[in-house]
């Protein structure tokens, strides 16, 4: 991880993001909780800020054409590319999880869908989500940082009309991430 992180400038900007999507689930039309919901929302479920989520994972650019198709909550499928392996040391253990783009979207986002041990149990049972970006172009970069304190619920988590892929096995975790969006009560 590099040297210069600031853990209490890197808490403050969690709590602000956090602060952010309440707001935005709570007031904003295109919020995943009905309406009729609304003024009952008191704020989305959080692990607590752990720094030690926060890891540096080298970037391995996967040159395919390529696409992969994953089913999503509602029996639909969607296309994505592989774009790059995220390769990272996590509970003492190396891990690998795919970073893709969607097929036709517009955009930069990297998607990083992904099940771990907490999946079900802690966690939404269709998986969680991280999207990031690249500095410049994937093939020229070497490492990212996953924070997976940003780790998040899909719509689908609150709302049965969005349709949300499902985490493809390849980016299945065999350890628990207790960290970004868990479900209320867990």
């Amino acid at each position: 991880m590099s040297t210069n992180f600031d853990e209490q400038q890197w808490r403050a900007e969690l709590e602000g993001h956090r602060d952010h999507k309440d707001d935005f689930f709570a007031t904003e039309r295109q919020s995943p909780i009905p309406e009729d919901q609304r003024d009952a929302f008191d704020g989305l479920s959080y692990f607590e800020p752990d720094p030690a989520y926060r890891v540096e994972a080298n970037i391995d650019p996967i040159d395919s054409d390529d696409t992969i198709t994953m089913e999503t909550t509602v029996e639909t499928e969607q296309e994505y590319e592989r774009v790059a392996r995220l390769t990272f040391e996590l509970a003492g253990e190396e891990r690998t999880l795919v970073a893709y783009s969607g097929v036709n979207q517009d955009g930069d986002s990297l998607f990083v869908p992904f099940r771990d041990k907490t999946t079900g149990q802690q966690t939404y049972g269709a998986g969680r989500y991280m999207e990031f970006e690249v500095d410049g172009e994937v093939t020229a970069a070497d490492t990212v940082v996953l924070d997976f304190n940003l780790a998040y619920h899909p719509f689908c988590a609150y709302n049965d009309a969005f349709a949300c892929p499902l985490p493809p096995e390849e980016n299945w975790l065999d350890v628990p991430i207790e960290a970004g969006e868990k479900l209320p009560d867990a």
